[in-house]
């Protein structure tokens, strides 16, 4: 089969588009026929060595398909069953073997390109405004790089929670994607300091939450704009690693929160992973939550998708086809 191959760690340029054996199911896997995998920030951290693992790999963390094969001690699936899964290694290719309680059945409705969007950026979404800053009614919350795929998201669950949503973009048209998600406030971060608009906008309390899968960039800004006792959830690092800093901090700002989740401890449980997963795709399929694909590339172009996505030129998810 055709897959994406990282023989060494690095750039965009080890991404290498290769023949590699079919994968052959062990007694509790099934193997999936994908027909779209989610192109993430997490596939980029893998490439370049930011996540530990051992060279080769076939890297992508996330894929919809239909259930090819099942092993001996398989019992919930079968061959035809449409199914979608995150968070496991591999999904940059034609096939992959996928341990079954992993797999997510794909209901009626949803189709193949919304299942591989929804699962990994849908349930980051989730568990960061359902777990772990459980929004109500009044919070306000900042959404930074609001007119991304987990971005779009987060200001969709954040308003339909009650809260209300300060977003940062860095153009009119992101702009304009933020506000038809429900963002209340848009702060174009290229040209206005966020810190001073947000302390603007709310009047110099600040914000109960951020949302932060930047970084880097953003981080030391985001501590001089919670209010005191407020959440950071730094979910991600696009601008890169936050350097080491004083926890002492946290106490002189307010005696704030700071934690950096990710979703593999969010769907550890098989219930859970169900629970979270149903409630994503049951949003998709009633209207209630709307995904923005942005973009569909063929497979041996993953080269490109990952230098977009880097680029921080893209809006909404991007997708590649086998």
């Amino acid at each position: 089969m055709k897959a994406i191959l990282v023989p060494k760690t690095g750039g965009v340029e080890v991404l290498a588009f290769t023949d590699v054996p079919d994968p052959k199911p062990k007694p509790n896997e099934a193997i999936v026929k994908i027909a779209a995998s989610g192109v993430n920030f997490i596939d980029v951290y893998f490439r370049e060595g930011r996540y530990p693992i051992t060279p080769p790999f076939i890297v992508g963390q996330e894929a919809s398909g239909v259930v090819s094969e099942v092993g001996s001690d398989v019992k919930g699936f079968k061959p035809g069953d449409r199914v979608a899964y995150t968070g496991i290694t591999g999904a940059y290719a034609e096939y992959e073997a996928v341990p079954a309680d992993r797999l997510v059945r794909v209901p009626a409705g949803i189709t193949d390109h919304q299942a591989a969007a929804a699962m990994l950026q849908g349930m980051t979404a989730h568990y960061l405004t359902r777990s772990t800053y459980p929004l109500k009614p009044g919070d306000i919350a900042l959404v930074h790089a609001a007119a991304g795929g987990v971005g779009l998201l987060l200001v969709q669950m954040a308003r339909a929670l009650g809260a209300r949503v300060i977003a940062t973009v860095s153009t009119e048209e992101k702009a304009k994607l933020a506000r038809e998600a429900g963002a209340d406030d848009v702060i174009f971060y290229t040209t206005q300091d966020f810190e001073v608009e947000t302390k603007r906008l709310t009047d110099g309390k600040g914000v109960h939450v951020i949302y932060d899968g930047v970084g880097k960039t953003t981080f030391d800004q985001d501590l001089n704009v919670l209010r005191p006792r407020g959440y950071l959830a730094l979910f991600g690092a696009s601008s890169g690693a936050v350097p080491p800093f004083d926890l002492n901090r946290l106490a002189q700002k307010g005696s704030l929160f700071i934690t950096r989740p990710t979703l593999i401890h969010h769907i550890a449980s098989h219930e859970e992973l169900q629970q979270r997963a149903g409630d994503v795709l049951n949003m998709i399929a009633s209207g209630k939550l709307k995904l923005r694909i942005e973009h569909l590339y063929a497979l041996k172009d993953a080269q490109q998708a990952h230098r977009d996505l880097e680029g921080r030129k893209t809006t909404g998810k991007l997708l590649l086809i086998p």
